[in-house]
């Protein structure tokens, strides 16, 4: 259910305060520290019970609320519902307050509020206080007007209120400013908006509750709260970049399906994650990047009608704070604080477990929309003119880099520093070791719109001291064609993901002609897209799969997406897969068509942990999950998009055994883990020929000074191709580790099979890998 003070009521209350007192100026705290942890992996915090202030307080407001009305608020279906408000006048004792920190914080003299705003005219703090006495006073809400003249500096407005509740208060704005669109503004006073620098963000309790689906968000915070508890022998794990392998996953949707066996209360949450820890371990990653996992509606497409009110945000790519973590992924309907708290204990689990954590990063845009339909919950209704890119050729309409219908303006100042307060707030408060940022060509763009060869904000990403032992890795396109793969500024700190290597790898796999000299370049590093100035191969993130797009499973078994019940007419979702269904579209029994997906998705595997580089994997490809041809699932909360666990189950001795062997194959040996690209002397490419458009096959040796080479063979081709080995190193022999034609166990044997001659037939569409030992 929803937190009690964001439901409907009968009665709402309104104070006007214009603050005239001057606060000292005190050292603020953090409006959420650490938490604690007891039963289900969970110690709930203990309250401050000494004293009773702030109860006093609200008693005295309540005795005087003498003018309370109650008439109940018409439920709005296309718009939020603004809280109703009252006249009241209690006596709330106030003060200018301070302008940093922005957010929410405590000073000696009660709690400060601080937000930015370069072209309002007018902003009142909403509260919404806790019910402490015998009343019924839920949703009782309290407007403090802030004077221009006292509750400003600059361009920040800020006051500071005695004797306020340190926990269980909820908080937003109203703001008015100059009406004109055609200047780029968007003020409406009627909305209450969320703090950008909210840490917490209260709303429905339940992911996709329709019963709520208008519930507002408002920020909130807790003092009260004891230090969470890191452990004595808590460390962070400090992977090395060479020795990364990814897995990317969405935390909902690895443990909300019933096959997961978890309790009810905590599926699909943090805790969830926890429990299904050993199964990242025995697959051999050793990093997650989680999907957003930053506060967000999943309910916005269900607003209003539309081709696509029957869907729910799965994915996360929308967000609404980005300091808050997402609270419907508490357990058992916990709130943003228990989110808080559960969030570190998965972190602290994973740690514990050597496992580093990476954030799926959306600062390119945000929930709001665009001007034609939009959301407005926070930034567009604070300063549209800051946080948003505007075309000032088109009556300041909202520019639409990011494909949704808004662009955050990532490199005014304002802003850039909010996007810096927000990583170092996840890498200080949380702990998460790095960082993927979605579509981040949009934040390599100026306040106009147009590139920049020099980014501020993607320098002061490099840069930061705080953020200095991150991960930071660029998706190096967005959605208006600024693709900067292999050219992504990057001050040798920047890590992208390889979209060539994804496509190249793809259609050499699938027998495509003329792609034999393109494989090999990805499957050695990318040294054309990467080998400049200090960058090194771990720079190029390799996959073949990530979230948007096939699974593994789809990609050898659709020539076409299935995006329909995705309600876009199947506009939606990429065209060039460079995908080949084997023979047959879709699900089939045929056996030999069966057999070979079943090749194919090893060779793929394969290729992508032989490679230079750095590996990731898409959650659920180990088992062969399958979407039935959506590449665009992002709106599904079934098992379209959950990890099913009965699946991986039916697969733990062939398709997931091999997976895991390949993984930890690639971890144990040193070949695959480089720090700079192939010399001459660390690879013999076995191929005279590279201008033969039809080959499609490539054989090269990978050498090791300990003599433990390693032999690989692709073969794209129809049919078997017979090689001639090359002489092992002395006093060893080729020992076959892998051979993606043969069934499990043989497919993959760690240890290596002996006595396999000097030739070897390679099968069509199969690989093989071959050791050589004493």
């Amino acid at each position: 259910m929803p937190h009690p003070l964001l439901c409907d009521s009968n009665t709402a209350t309104k104070v006007s305060l214009i603050a005239s007192v001057i606060c000292s100026t005190n050292t603020a705290r953090s409006c959420i520290g650490p938490c604690s942890i007891s039963d289900m992996g969970l110690k709930l915090s203990k309250r401050a019970s000494g004293g009773n202030g702030p109860r006093q307080t609200w008693d005295r407001l309540k005795h005087r609320a003498t003018n309370a009305y109650g008439q109940r608020a018409q439920e709005r279906v296309l718009e939020e519902e603004a809280p109703q408000v009252s006249q009241i006048a209690p006596s709330l004792k106030n003060f200018p307050g301070q302008a940093f920190p922005l957010g929410v914080s405590e000073v000696d003299n009660g709690i400060n509020f601080a937000i930015f705003s370069q072209h309002a005219t007018a902003v009142k703090l909403c509260l919404l206080l806790p019910d402490r006495g015998s009343e019924r006073l839920d949703d009782e809400m309290m407007e403090l007007t802030l004077n221009p003249h006292v509750n400003k500096t600059g361009d920040i407005w800020h006051i500071c209120i005695e004797d306020l509740p340190r926990s269980n208060v909820l908080y937003g704005y109203r703001i008015d400013g100059p009406r004109g669109w055609h200047q780029g503004h968007r003020f409406d006073s009627s909305l209450v908006l969320i703090d950008p620098y909210a840490k917490l963000v209260e709303g429905r309790r339940y992911f996709g509750d329709v019963n709520n689906k208008f519930s507002r968000f408002l920020g909130t915070y807790d003092f009260d709260i004891i230090p969470f508890d890191w452990g004595e022998n808590y460390k962070l794990p400090n992977i090395s970049e060479k020795d990364l392998v990814l897995y990317e996953m969405n935390v909902r949707a690895y443990t909300v399906d019933e096959s997961s066996g978890l309790d009810p209360k905590i599926r699909g949450s943090y805790l969830g994650v926890i429990e299904k820890i050993p199964h990242l371990q025995e697959l051999g990653i050793n990093a997650v990047e989680l999907l957003p996992v930053f506060e967000f509606d999943e309910l916005e497409f269900q607003r209003r009608p539309n081709p696509r009110d029957h869907l729910i945000n799965t994915w996360g790519y929308s967000t609404i704070n980005f300091f808050a973590p997402m609270s419907r992924y508490a357990s058992d309907g916990g709130g943003p604080i228990n989110a808080s708290l559960e969030f570190k204990e998965m972190v602290k689990a994973l740690h514990g477990a050597g496992i580093e954590v990476i954030l799926d990063v959306v600062y390119n845009h945000t929930n709001e929309a665009d001007d034609a339909k939009p959301y407005t919950t926070s930034f567009r209704g604070i300063d549209n003119k800051v946080y948003y890119m505007l075309d000032v050729n088109n009556n300041c309409q909202l520019l639409n880099f990011s494909g949704c219908g808004n662009t955050f303006n990532c490199n005014h100042p304002v802003v850039m520093e909010l996007i810096l307060d927000s990583l170092r707030h996840w890498v200080v408060e949380y702990h998460v070791d790095g960082f993927r940022f979605d579509l981040t060509s949009v934040l390599c763009r100026g306040t106009d719109g147009s590139p920049l060869n020099a980014p501020p904000l993607i320098r002061a990403i490099a840069k930061d001291a705080v953020l200095s032992r991150c991960k930071i890795i660029a998706e190096p396109w967005d959605c208006a064609g600024l693709y900067l793969v292999g050219r992504f500024p990057n001050w040798d700190r920047w890590a992208e993901w390889n979209g060539k290597y994804r496509d190249d790898i793809r259609r050499f796999i699938k027998g495509e002609r003329g792609m034999k000299g393109s494989f090999a370049t990805r499957v050695a590093g990318s040294s054309d897209l990467y080998k400049v100035n200090k960058r090194k191969p771990y720079h190029g993130v390799n996959f073949v799969i990530a979230h948007d797009g096939f699974t593994l499973h789809d990609l050898v078994s659709y020539n076409l997406k299935h995006n329909d019940a995705n309600g876009e007419g199947g506009n939606d979702g990429s065209n060039d897969n460079f995908s080949w269904n084997c023979g047959f579209e879709g699900e089939t029994d045929d056996p030999k068509i069966i057999s070979l997906r079943s090749r194919q998705m090893k060779n793929f595997h394969l290729v992508l942990m032989i490679s230079q580089g750095t590996p990731m994997m898409l959650m659920g490809d180990e088992y062969g999950h399958t979407r039935y041809g959506n590449n665009n699932s992002y709106g599904h909360d079934t098992s379209i998009n959950h990890f099913q666990w009965g699946q991986l189950d039916a697969q733990k001795s062939n398709h997931f055994r091999f997976f895991s062997e390949v993984i930890k194959f690639r971890r144990t040996h040193r070949l695959f883990q480089r720090e700079s690209f192939l010399s001459k002397d660390d690879v013999t490419w076995h191929e005279d020929n590279w201008e033969n458009y039809d080959s499609k096959f490539l054989a090269f040796t990978l050498h090791d000074k300990g003599g433990g080479d390693i032999y690989l063979a692709f073969n794209a081709h129809d049919y078997f191709v017979r090689v001639s080995l090359p002489r092992p190193p002395i006093k060893r022999s080729w020992f076959r580790v892998a051979d993606t034609n043969l069934e499990s166990p043989n497919d993959f044997v760690p240890d290596g099979v002996p006595d396999i001659g000097s030739t070897y037939n390679v099968a069509p569409y199969s690989s093989i890998l071959l050791e050589a030992k004493l």
